[in-house]
């Protein structure tokens, strides 16, 4: 399939350049908010509309500075120390998911002390919205030509513009249907049951399904070339994932045996 080469510029004016990748953050991070509102306005939630308002603020800095100090440290930590200026550059790319999903659960936790809301009550609402930011930021990651599959002969397989001469999966659109779409259809629908409901189990059922999701999509996407293939084969993103799982089914084993 030929690669439909979009300019990551949406437009510019003089220096400013609006970006695909900048839209796609703003755009989860708005999507959420108006649907966590949805949320707290049902009766029995404990947190209020008022305050999830409070929180996108808070949510947004987790995600930035999160995101890209996760990158940074992760990925290329000798790079950066070599280039510190060049951390602050966050428009030409860079972000960790693992990193911003940190920085989200460090903000969460001190808006919800501060507030003396119920950790998880919280939690939950935010376990249900975060696939959307990963949808876009996942379509986003295509439209920069970044974050390529490995080469393949399947018919789908795309020529990217930084990727070489052979055609390789669009990995990105894996994640963007499996971590995006199809995990805020199974959380949307957990939410009407009565385990759903329960505390804890929305955020277990997501860290278990973004790590499934995303270690099954690295068997298909190009390793990071500075960091190629880890412990037994396993990607970064793999080890990463893998306190995700432990963690998620503590969520979900404690309130099942309760």
């Amino acid at each position: 399939m030929t690669y439909p080469e979009i300019d990551p510029i949406i437009f510019s004016i003089g220096p400013i350049a609006i970006r695909w990748y900048a839209l796609a953050y703003i755009a989860g991070l708005i999507i959420g908010w108006r649907l966590m509102i949805r949320f707290a306005k049902a009766p029995g939630s404990a947190v209020t509309a008022e305050q999830v308002d409070d929180f996108l603020v808070w949510a947004t800095l987790g995600v930035v500075l999160g995101g890209r100090l996760g990158y940074v440290l992760f990925y290329k930590p000798a790079f950066y120390i070599s280039n510190p200026v060049e951390i602050f550059q966050i428009w030409q790319g860079g972000m960790s998911f693992h990193g911003g999903f940190l920085g989200v659960v460090v903000a969460a936790f001190l808006f919800a002390r501060k507030h003396k809301l119920p950790i998880f009550s919280l939690a939950d609402m935010l376990a249900t919205v975060a696939p959307v930011g990963l949808l876009f930021g996942r379509i986003a990651n295509f439209i920069n030509g970044e974050l390529y599959g490995r080469v393949t002969d399947v018919s789908w397989g795309m020529v990217f513009p930084n990727g070489g001469p052979l055609p390789r999966h669009p990995s990105q659109l894996y994640e963007a249907a499996l971590e995006g779409a199809l995990l805020f259809v199974i959380l949307i629908a957990l939410r009407q049951t009565d385990l759903g409901k329960k505390p804890g189990v929305a955020t277990g059922v997501f860290l278990i399904g973004y790590a499934l999701a995303r270690g099954f999509v690295e068997l298909f996407r190009e390793p990071d070339a500075h960091l190629g293939l880890l412990v037994g084969g396993a990607t970064m993103g793999q080890l990463l994932s893998v306190p995700m799982v432990l963690v998620g089914a503590y969520l979900i084993t404690r309130q099942v045996k309760r």
